[in-house]
């Protein structure tokens, strides 16, 4: 017969395992579905304006810029400036040749002189003219001539008398033509029409270039006054209702890395540009709903910048006579993306406006 101690002992390790296990069970589901603790942020409720991000992407560049193209056509024969200069209001910009357009003022001056002595030869047949009808007309009151002969002096008056008009007309005509030929003249020279930089030079000296003044010539380059900069961002449909003129915004401009500039939004289109891609013949397009909306830099901002700037371009010129290929810090000097002959005018820039409601 066993001992009672001995099947006490037993009983007590089988109860002790049984009891492991169903711990080990027990854990092993705990831990099993344990799922992670979520931190949860608590504040007192309050009234508060809820202000929401609008961020926009588009380029920045002067206020004012200026295309120089020429109105008459000819060689470049004088062109005193370079890419990246600063120019005053009335400076040399560049020269035409005048040798045609000095051959047409004294073909036209000739013919206005020529005009001029038409018309005065036409006063003298008038005069001569009238008072010769003035003699018969005494003789024909006093019954002392025909009427017939009267009246073929009358005739011979009258035609004297729309000769001299004809005449003074003609030289209307002529005077008009020598002043057109003097201002086609005056237009083979070109002055800056404002104070600014040469941002960008097309042309060079020797090229011809086309001028008319019916539609624009050829662009010999761009005076940009880089005194006022503004931000030119396309905004969607969605977020351009929330942006009114007067906001504050912050710029960040890819040419300056890791400064940002305060700007203010003083424009926003009206209208619409609609810039989407799709076939001609397709029926597949897609189309993005973009407003122009035009940010000022702040006046303590402008300062840096335009330095900035007018360095770049006085790098570029200094660049662009050097046959080498540009070091790093030139390639590091110019935004993502922008070409070479872009980014001394206008650099890749982004906008935030923050608005509250």
């Amino acid at each position: 017969m066993a001992n009672p101690k001995t099947k006490k002992r037993r009983r007590i390790i089988v109860f002790s395992a049984i009891g492991l296990v169903l711990v080990g069970l027990t854990l092993a589901a705990i831990f099993r579905k344990r799922e992670p603790v979520i931190t949860v942020q608590t504040e007192k409720v309050t009234r508060r304006n809820i202000t929401e991000t609008v961020v926009a992407n588009g380029k920045i560049q002067p206020v004012l810029q200026v295309k120089i193209s020429p109105e008459v056509s000819g060689e470049i024969i004088d062109l005193p400036v370079k890419e990246g200069q600063s120019v005053k209001r009335g400076d040399l910009l560049a020269k035409i040749k005048p040798d045609t357009y000095v051959a047409n003022m004294k073909s036209a001056q000739a013919q206005y002189m020529s005009a001029a002595s038409g018309k005065d030869l036409a006063e003298a047949s008038m005069k001569k003219a009238e008072l010769e009808f003035k003699r018969h007309e005494e003789l024909f009151r006093s019954r002392l001539e025909s009427e017939s002969t009267f009246l073929e002096f009358k005739t011979g008056f009258d035609v004297a008398k729309a000769q001299y008009e004809s005449s003074a007309h003609q030289v209307d005509v002529a005077k008009a033509a020598l002043d057109r030929a003097k201002e086609e003249l005056a237009k083979t020279t070109i002055v800056s029409p404002l104070d600014g930089t040469i941002s960008k030079l097309n042309s060079r000296l020797g090229e011809r270039v086309v001028g008319t003044a019916m539609m624009t010539g050829t662009e010999i380059m761009i005076v940009s006054d880089l005194n006022e900069m503004e931000a030119r961002i396309d905004v969607g449909e969605i977020d351009v209702v929330l942006i009114k003129p007067g906001q504050k915004t912050r710029l960040e401009v890819d040419a300056y890395h890791d400064r940002k500039f305060k700007g203010t939004v003083t424009e926003i289109a009206n209208s619409s540009k609609d810039s989407g891609q799709g076939g001609g013949g397709g029926g597949n397009s897609q189309e993005a709903t973009k407003f122009e909306v035009r940010i000022r830099v702040d006046e303590k901002e402008k300062n840096a910048m335009r330095r900035r700037t007018r360095r770049m371009c006085r790098k570029r010129s200094r660049a662009k006579r050097n046959r080498r290929k540009p070091t790093n810090q030139w390639k590091s000097s110019l935004s993502p993306g922008a070409t070479r002959s872009s980014w001394s005018r206008s650099s890749a820039a982004s906008a935030t406006m923050n608005t509250s409601r």
